[in-house]
């Protein structure tokens, strides 16, 4: 039976189903010409859709800061590329999979780790780092544990198996996303700044190949799926998740690596969301060119595939590139070698056309600029997001009591539980392991170290979009100046809900808005990113959790702050405190009230306190930024980290719980303590000597509690909570 004979007709039923909107299917139409076959209404859906397309986002996307001249390769590649000396660069992105984790949550997740995995490696670089920001709803919600369960594990089973350190990142839990967990994913290589590999397809004539495993019907629809809210049919789109195999993406990335040393590539782009039609469609709008595929040349792993499935079919561990035909058969050989399929499916051609062949028959003609670079493009209403609510009074409570009720909330507790089930040591190069402000990686062969954190604090963002914005990056900033680094560049995961809500869009434009001051102010670009919208669930939407990624470097090991606190030290405070408790851990996690406003970020006291620690990191022996549960929270983290105790002077619960932002927590030799001191006065930075390391207890004011005790709590709070 044909594809023609299997295909149903275009009715508006179907249009919808795609996700393709009246006034869409309309432009379609003009494009066309004519009515679509099947196989390019699954062509626009997947082009056309937000997930792809960005059409509800890039306007404002195009308003951040992208450039610097650290900067190689700015939003617009498979990821983003830094500089960072001595002929090398660091490659990275960060991107979500949302949707696929909440209806299967060990290969949703795992499958968002291999995707991230290549956007780094076809550009040429070698994997060297993984994190990954983790959104569930509430513990007690019955779907949670098992999320969490297969979550965890899709993303240790693929990291692990691939060889990947993952060595940081975040979870959290609230009932905004108790129907749409958030899964996102980042990756981070290195490459030398000659031996970069971009996607643009060029020349005519040029044959275009299929490299990797072969295609299923595994997550057919998987991109239109993701820019759509669940509803009571979220069974029904299990079959539109991806299945991975970390041991076939471990060959694909030693085979494209060693392909890329011959000079056979010409450009190479990986499949992710939307396979074949997304990597041959951006190959060819990069370049210029059009893409003539004939799908009886594609390696499939079932029978009887439609065009329609070929085309749309989001299998995993698969790449299309460009091939310098004078070298195919020393491509091919590599291939081979690696037990993986290389396949000519086409070539490159003059007109700006996607055509489409499958036996002798023409499924798809389309104007290939028109599914790409002309996709709809919405600058959507959007209403400013109101003042917060006020706080109100601040009822009473004690100092430990305080504590003991973030130590035993699963957001705050030891995430022991999730960091162990990861290799956090493979490749032997991971210097700073998860469990601390950042993960840090050493640079193979050099001095050099890299750190990476990921950070936002949707509750803020949630209060004052733009605030909370500025304070994501804040916060990545802080991390990575509290393990000595200087922060480099980021990546952001814009996570919200529908954006055709007047609301929700204002959210988003306001983050945007936050997020592009921050980084500007802090010189840290963004340099790729991805956007998931429509994060709704019977129209109820999540938090909005624009996650930031950011990179740091460290010129030497020698730079790192990475000692634990021991008895005697000195606690110093860097920053002002003002008390501000709106949307902070200690109200939200002991009362259930989420009033008030996020704490205003100051982005140029940010930068100067972040130099200063800096500029004395030498002198320091720990370091911790100030942020969910203020000085209280990184007070105890930091002394039971060293399993050592710690006195401080403050009681009050507004000095301890407030979250103030622009400060750090250090502790130093009673001598450093003295220089810095100085220094402080000379530079105009605050610092206050609030406490002192040592002993078994922890004191707050007047209040305390055994060391040994509240560590017990704070390392079987997250499993206990969650029911693991």
């Amino acid at each position: 039976m044909s594809d023609a004979a299997r295909d149903p007709a275009i009715t508006p039923e179907l249009i919808a189903s795609h996700g393709i909107k009246p006034d869409e299917y309309e432009r379609l139409l003009e494009i066309l010409g004519r009515a679509p076959s099947f196989t390019e209404l699954g062509i626009f859906s997947a082009m056309w859709n937000e997930h792809c397309s960005y059409k509800s986002s890039k306007v404002w996307l195009r308003t951040l800061p992208t450039t610097g001249p650290q900067v190689i390769c700015g939003p617009g590649e498979n990821a983003g590329v830094v500089d960072i000396g001595d002929g090398q660069a660091v490659i990275f992105k960060m991107e979500s999979h949302n949707h696929p984790s909440y209806i299967e949550p060990h290969q949703g997740a795992a499958t968002g780790v291999g995707g991230i995995l290549r956007d780094v490696f076809t550009m040429g670089a070698r994997p060297i780092a993984a994190m990954n920001a983790l959104s569930f709803g509430l513990p007690s919600h019955h779907k949670t544990a098992h999320l969490v369960k297969g979550v965890v594990e899709g993303v240790g089973s693929y990291g692990n198996a691939f060889g990947v350190p993952t060595v940081g990142g975040e979870v959290r839990f609230h009932k905004s996303y108790n129907g749409n967990c958030l899964v996102n994913a980042f990756a981070a290589g290195l490459a030398d700044t000659d031996k970069i590999f971009y996607s643009a397809a060029s020349g005519v004539g040029m044959p275009v190949v299929y490299l990797g495993a072969k295609t299923g019907r595994d997550g057919v629809g998987g991109a239109t799926m993701a820019s759509a809210e669940f509803d009571d049919t979220i069974e029904e789109k299990r079959p539109t998740v991806q299945v991975g195999d970390p041991f076939t993406e471990k060959r694909l990335l030693e085979a494209c690596l060693e392909l890329m040393q011959t000079g056979a590539v010409i450009s190479i782009q990986d499949m992710g969301a939307a396979g074949l039609t997304c990597s041959a469609v951006e190959m060819g709008d990069k370049g210029g060119l059009g893409i003539k595929l004939q799908l009886d040349q594609v390696p499939q792993r079932e029978t009887n595939m439609t065009a329609y499935e070929m085309m749309l079919s989001e299998s995993q561990e698969r790449m299309l590139m460009v091939l310098n035909p004078e070298l195919e058969d020393v491509a091919r050989a590599i291939f081979v070698k690696w037990d993986l399929d290389f396949a000519i499916v086409g070539e490159t051609i003059p007109e700006d056309r996607f055509l489409i062949l499958h036996g002798n028959e023409i499924k798809a003609d389309i104007q290939l600029s028109k599914l790409s670079s002309s996709a709809p493009e919405y600058n959507r209403p959007w209403v400013e997001t109101p003042k917060a609510e006020p706080l109100g009074a601040v009822p009473q409570i004690g100092a430990i009591q305080g504590l003991k009720v973030l130590l035993s909330s699963p957001n705050y507790a030891h995430k022991g539980w999730v960091f162990e089930q990861y290799d956090s040591q493979v490749g032997a190069d991971t210097v700073v392991t998860p469990g601390l402000p950042a993960g840090v990686v050493r640079v193979h062969g050099t001095t050099k170290a890299l750190a990476f954190t990921s950070d936002v604090t949707p509750r803020y963002v949630k209060a004052n979009p733009f605030e909370g914005g500025k304070q994501a990056v804040a916060e990545a900033y802080r991390n990575l100046t509290a393990m000595g680094a200087l922060p480099l560049a980021t990546t952001d995961n814009m996570n919200f809900g529908n954006p055709e809500k007047p609301e929700i869009m204002g959210q988003f434009v306001g983050a945007i808005k936050g997020i592009g001051e921050a980084v500007s102010a802090l010189d840290m670009p963004i340099v790729s990113g991805n956007v998931s919208l429509y994060n709704e669930t019977d129209g109820s939407g999540i938090l909005p959790t624009p996650t930031i990624g950011a990179v740091g470097i460290l010129a030497s090991l020698d730079d790192l702050i990475n000692g634990r606190p021991q008895a005697g030290d000195v606690a110093l405070l860097i920053g002002e405190s003002f008390g501000h408790l709106g949307q902070s851990a200690l109200i939200v996690e002991a009362f259930g009230n989420e009033r008030g406003d996020a704490p205003p970020v100051d982005l140029a006291l940010e930068k100067k306190n972040g130099d200063f620690v800096r500029a004395h990191r030498k002198s320091i022996t720990a370091a911790s930024d100030l942020s969910d549960g203020g000085l209280a929270l990184a007070a105890f983290e930091m002394a039971e980290a060293a399993g050592t105790g710690i006195t401080l002077i403050p009681g009050e619960t507004s000095a301890l719980f407030g979250e103030d932002q622009a400060r750090y927590l250090l502790a130093v030799r009673e001598t450093a303590a003295a220089e810095i001191e100085a220094a402080a006065i000379t530079a105009g930075v605050a610092v206050t000597r609030i406490g002192a390391f040592g002993g078994d207890k922890v004191t707050f004011g007047q209040d305390s509690a055994s060391l040994a005790e509240l560590s017990a709590l704070y390392r079987s709070a997250f499993a206990t909570a969650v029911g693991l």
